[in-house]
């Protein structure tokens, strides 16, 4: 385990628009506002057509290769991540959000879209102090979370 420490910082509350892409908007919003690292939470609503990774199709193989879901109607969703910045300085998010409809539920990750149906509501809790971040990791091929930076 490798961990560091950092203290809260401002918090922000977003409400994003119908049709709007989650991490865009969240990634965008940050750099805006000179957010370079944060804690999210979020509620509401995903639109059909958003898409999440739900694992990878081999859990122990040499190769990863994602599995993606599509919704294929209008989700309840709720998500919790974190937000630190790559080696160039681009905030990048990290979510991973439960989607249901009816009897049925999903989880995965957002990186690969998920619209905003109507409303979903977005609290960004900032950090600081932090030089948390996030590198590439070619084995794997992830940018993966450097708490130490």
């Amino acid at each position: 385990m490798k961990y560091s420490e950092a203290r809260q910082g401002r918090v922000f509350i977003l409400r994003l628009e119908d049709g709007e892409v989650l991490h865009e908007v969240v990634e965008a919003f940050a750099k805006e506002h000179g957010v370079r690292a944060a804690w999210l939470i979020a509620v509401g609503g995903a639109d059909r057509g958003s898409r999440l990774v739900v694992g990878p199709e081999r859990g122990r193989a040499a190769k990863i290769v994602s599995q993606m879901f599509e919704l294929d109607e209008a989700h309840e969703v709720a998500g919790v991540g974190t937000l630190f910045p790559d080696e160039d300085g681009a905030p990048l998010v990290h979510m991973h959000m439960a989607a249901g409809r009816n009897d049925r539920a999903i989880v995965g990750c957002v990186r690969v879209g998920v619209k905003t149906w109507h409303v979903l509501e977005v609290i960004m809790v900032e950090l600081l102090d932090t030089r948390a971040c996030r590198k590439l990791d070619k084995e794997l091929g992830f940018k993966l979370l450097r708490p130490e930076g």
